[in-house]
């Protein structure tokens, strides 16, 4: 069966710290969480106001931490664009990091993609070409943590399911997989159960999130991302789009998690999509009611005619004695 967690961004309004995510998980009987880390230090997260955590922070004492609240990593967040100038630049060092670190921590999984619009000065070829090289680095020292590299559809080259379909060749490797993502190939102009199918085996990873009315109005099929959906699950004009890729990974036997990214409110938004998530996941898991043969019709029973009467032999007469 499949399990539900969120991404810890869904507090980033509220200011919580990384503890208090925990708290609100175990609150709400959740036991996957994803978080995003940085390279380095912020004064927000120093003084307790984000839910996100540093790459200096010890992956072993934050995994000690989770396990008093008896939650675990779904996915760490390292999706630094890598199509970009400066993706072998930048983004490399800080994957491999987050790999490494994710690998202590006990999170099987770390999410990648690429920029959200066309890289300047490259074209197409070119940027895949950089991309192809990137990858190759960065699977080289996930295979040796044996930590899963997703790639997220969320910009340019993500979003168009040929070149992700060439982005998940670029190694032969079991470590390189795909985080789907319902809100994001939906604002890009695609159909998410269609976008999934194609990819239905190299998904590691899911994140759930619905899309506005007003948003799809405004920017579908000219944007490739949502940073965070101010929607909740099931409000919005991507419900029967998450409904359908809930079905089709059912039937796929994935048993992987579903990441809840939507903004929390500080919990009201993010309990509603969770308690919707749990309806509709339970509906598409529900085992179909066994069909019963109806019974059968009795035939009609040809009935044989009673045998004709045999007459009983008569008595012989008596003999008459002599006088």
């Amino acid at each position: 069966m499949m399990t539900i967690g969120f991404h810890t961004d869904a507090f980033n309004s509220a200011n919580w710290p990384f503890v208090k995510c925990l708290e609100w998980a175990q609150r709400n009987g959740l036991n996957r969480i994803e978080c995003g880390v940085v390279d380095g230090l912020s004064y927000m997260q120093g003084l307790g106001y984000s839910p996100h955590l540093s790459l200096l922070d010890d992956p072993v004492l934050v995994r000690r931490q989770m396990d008093k609240y008896g939650v675990s990593f779904s996915q760490i967040d390292a999706a630094y664009p890598l199509s970009g100038e400066d993706g072998p630049s930048r983004g490399v060092p800080y994957v491999q990091k987050a790999i490494a670190w994710a690998a202590l921590a006990g999170s099987p999984c770390v999410d990648t993609t690429d920029g959200l619009y066309r890289p300047e000065g490259f074209s197409d070829l070119e940027a895949l070409a950089a991309m192809k090289r990137t990858y190759q680095q960065i699977l080289r020292v996930a295979e040796a943590h044996r930590v899963i590299v997703n790639i997220e559809p969320h910009g340019y080259f993500t979003t168009n399911p040929d070149t992700l379909a060439e982005m998940l060749a670029f190694v032969e490797s079991p470590f390189l997989r795909m985080n789907m993502d319902t809100g994001n190939t939906f604002i890009a102009g695609r159909e998410p159960a269609e976008f999934l199918r194609r990819f239905l085996g190299k998904v590691s990873h899911v994140h759930v999130k619905d899309v506005s009315e007003s948003l799809a109005n405004a920017i579908r099929g000219g944007s490739t991302g949502i940073a965070l959906s101010h929607c909740a699950l099931g409000d919005g004009v991507n419900a029967g789009g998450i409904r359908a890729c809930l079905k089709l990974l059912h039937e796929a036997g994935y048993t992987g998690n579903l990441s809840i990214e939507c903004e929390g409110q500080a919990g009201p938004m993010i309990e509603k999509s969770l308690a919707w998530l749990r309806q509709a996941l339970a509906e598409v898991e529900q085992p179909a009611p066994a069909k019963t043969a109806p019974p059968p019709v009795p035939r009609p029973v040809a009935l044989r005619p009673a045998p004709a009467a045999v007459p009983k032999p008569a008595k012989p007469a008596a003999k008459k004695r002599r006088a």
